[in-house]
């Protein structure tokens, strides 16, 4: 009879969620079309490009703010035993003011973003397999509930920071192509920078020029994870906060060869781009903005 319970108790939590699928805590709306009559081609930042309409989140990140409250108490204990501690991780980014240390970056990216596969409900909850799964997809959406409470604590709109988000896409986008490294080091975290200019030397090894424009506005933008990383274990204010985000666009791209003769793309059609990007903001530095941090190869 307790199996038989707790089988019923499990099977209407999972027919509640799911019939609130079409909602997310950290997604904004779903593909409302598709664009299979427009080109694609792959790459990175301004060149990468992949079109998927599948749909990856999960049934219990719909929920409401009651729920979210009661699991804020479970997740800061789960915070507290998992987050990384910096002081055990090498490459941090560090800069010395007067007789301190400032630390302006972590220098990686936190548990970076992959698609989970879809598994179906008979194996999610009546196998040993599925019960670690969904451990870990829940454990992982409590880390991003508790990411994004932190934040706006100070100050945070999702919003504003979208647009905010759109702007820093299009304006490192632009400055890759035309090659302006001093005014991309303020975009982004040092360690991205770096890996951006060795982009930029290799590219323009091949191409002597490039054209990129966004076309506005764009498709989609929503938000696949966030992260908090702690700097001190004693103050959880000293952390760093990681969102990785989506980026669904529609963009033009051509390049040239050094006699000024088209070599790739064509500026005149445009081409459905598919971008994950994480930027890193950190709570406890006055004036701090949002950089990138990082891109996720699809």
């Amino acid at each position: 009879m307790a199996l038989m319970r707790r089988f019923n108790a499990i099977r209407s939590l999972y027919q509640t969620l799911e019939s609130h699928q079409s909602s997310s805590f950290l997604s904004s709306t779903r593909y409302s079309r598709g664009f299979s009559n427009v080109p694609q081609f792959n790459g990175q930042g301004a060149t990468s490009c992949l079109y998927k309409t599948e749909n990856n989140a999960l049934p219990w990140t719909c929920r409401n703010t009651m729920t979210l409250r009661s699991t804020m108490a479970a997740e800061l204990l789960i915070f507290l035993n998992d987050k990384k501690s910096l002081s055990t991780q090498a490459t941090t980014q560090v800069r010395k003011v007067g007789a301190q240390v400032s630390m302006t970056s972590p220098g990686f990216v936190y548990e970076p973003y992959a698609p989970r596969e879809l598994i179906p409900f008979w194996k999610r909850y009546f196998t040993r397999t599925g019960w670690t799964r969904t451990k870990e997809d829940i454990k992982s959406e409590l880390k991003s509930a508790y990411a994004i409470a932190k934040l706006r604590k100070s100050g945070y709109s999702k919003t504003q920071f979208y647009k905010e988000a759109v702007e820093l896409y299009k304006e490192i986008n632009a400055l890759i192509a035309n090659g302006d490294k001093t005014s991309l080091r303020k975009a982004v975290t040092e360690n991205m920078f770096s890996a951006l200019k060795n982009e930029i030397k290799q590219r323009e090894s091949i191409w002597s020029n490039l054209y990129w424009e966004l076309v506005e506005p764009i498709v989609k933008i929503r938000t696949l994870r966030a992260r908090m990383i702690g700097v001190d274990k004693n103050d959880l204010n000293k952390a760093f906060i990681q969102l990785t985000l989506e980026f669904l666009t529609k963009e033009k791209f051509e390049a040239y060869d050094s006699k000024g003769a088209v070599v790739a793309g064509d500026k005149n059609k445009e081409v459905l781009v598919r971008s994950i990007w994480v930027f890193e903001k950190s709570l406890f530095h006055t004036g701090a903005h949002w950089r990138l941090c990082g891109r996720i190869k699809v």
